[in-house]
């Protein structure tokens, strides 16, 4: 038996990266994944990927999670197909980056929108399934949430992944009397298709890992480990928290 038999698990994020891998994982757990993706053919991909393995996973493609409606449909769509709620794995997200003098109100607007108004919306229509039973809600942030960077514009992403730490410890606490577990994971530098140009590319490698005291990006499969193991009855007691997976780089 795995370690979610039977679990209803909404992901987002499911046409890669670390959302694919967390719909492979926690389907081979045991759980019925319900996922979407902005990006239409690369759910159709994942879904493939788990048709051939014979694992569950219904949800679609283009669906924009940012859009309220949009995120009340995709939860009451799993809600039809599933009956319930176990698991929400706010896991999908986008940033765009530059310094605080040359970001434009666009830039910041989109990233605050698909970083932080992202996780709050399908939260707060999955939160009324989650009560009936009690439930585990799962927000990805980022070590950007509690670090400054010399190298890169991170200030609209910093502020939004921060504030997703945040709302996390608030869902927590309202979530107690409910029993919903609410937790958040700040991973650092991940090996993902939207890391991959930059980690190919020796300059860039070098800089991004620069204070990473194991000198190696992270898997996505390193972050859904550890997100398993939240979604799991093993984390019965774990609430209101941020888990650092970064390879030692907030220790520096």
């Amino acid at each position: 038996m795995g370690r979610i038999e039977g679990k209803v698990a909404l992901i987002s994020g499911t046409g890669g990266g670390q959302g694919r891998a967390a719909a492979l994982r926690f389907a081979r757990e045991g759980a019925k994944v319900f996922g979407c993706d902005l990006n239409a053919s690369a759910q159709q991909e994942t879904l493939d990927l788990m048709q051939a393995e014979g694992l569950q996973m219904a949800g679609s493609g283009s669906v924009d999670l940012g859009d309220p409606a949009q995120a009340s449909a995709w939860v009451e769509a799993a809600v039809a197909e599933y009956g319930r709620i176990d698991i929400l794995y706010n896991n999908a997200s986008a940033a765009r980056f530059a310094s605080i003098a040359d970001m434009s109100i666009e830039d910041w607007q989109y990233t605050l929108r698909n970083e932080l108004d992202i996780v709050f919306f399908p939260t707060k229509y999955a939160w009324p399934h989650l009560a009936v039973r009690g439930g585990v809600i799962i927000n990805i942030s980022s070590v950007a949430a509690w670090g400054a960077s010399t190298v890169t514009g991170i200030g609209a992403h910093s502020a939004a992944k921060a504030g997703v730490v945040a709302v996390t410890r608030q869902m927590a606490i309202e979530g107690v009397k409910s029993r919903i577990r609410a937790v958040s994971i700040s991973p650092g530098v991940i090996a993902t298709p939207g890391t991959l140009p930059f980690l190919s590319n020796p300059a860039t490698r070098s800089i991004l890992l620069d204070g990473v005291p194991m000198e190696r990006p992270g898997e996505s499969d390193e972050v859904v480990a550890t997100a398993l193991f939240i979604a799991s009855d093993e984390a019965s007691y774990i609430t209101g928290t941020d888990i650092v997976v970064d390879g030692g780089m907030l220790a520096v």
